[in-house]
């Protein structure tokens, strides 16, 4: 509860000083034996669990840049929904400025998982169900997304 208000209000001191920056991301996910379970990546600067995501991309709807995102970041591939399941807002560190950004979270069920992918020197996956996810990331508004997903079948 406490991270949650320290978060909103950091989000809305550092927002009034710079403008906001829109980015899409999805949360890969596939279900086994009835249950949902998604895959998580680690940042490259921190090695914190996160869902792959990255700025827009011109040319692409932001969910198919999403879905972008997650081939290059996590080497997967799969049916991404055209409406995000929620918002994040986060604060991107670049050396000593803070920047704000607003990431739909778009769901995609993965259908292809590649051996080889473009940042796998930088970043880990690992698959997760629900309750281990909300527990490996680290921002509970993050989390609290991707357990909209605990309906899928």
């Amino acid at each position: 509860m406490f991270q949650r208000l320290a978060t909103s209000l950091r989000f809305r001191f550092v927002a009034r000083q710079s403008a906001i920056e829109r980015q899409a991301g999805v949360i890969p996910y596939a279900v086994v034996d009835g249950k949902v379970a998604v895959l998580l990546i680690t940042s490259r600067r921190t090695g914190r669990w996160i869902f792959p995501k990255g700025g827009l991309m011109e040319g692409l709807d932001p969910h198919d840049a999403a879905a972008q995102e997650a081939l290059e970041e996590a080497g997967v591939e799969g049916i991404v929904a055209e409406e995000p399941l929620g918002t994040w807002r986060t604060i991107k560190r670049r050396g000593v400025r803070v920047k704000p950004i607003e990431v739909d979270m778009y769901p995609l069920r993965v259908t292809q998982q590649h051996e080889t992918w473009e940042e796998q020197h930088e970043r880990r996956r690992h698959w997760a169900g629900l309750r281990e996810a909300r527990k490996l990331l680290r921002d509970p508004y993050l989390a609290d997304i991707a357990m909209k997903l605990k309906d899928e079948k």
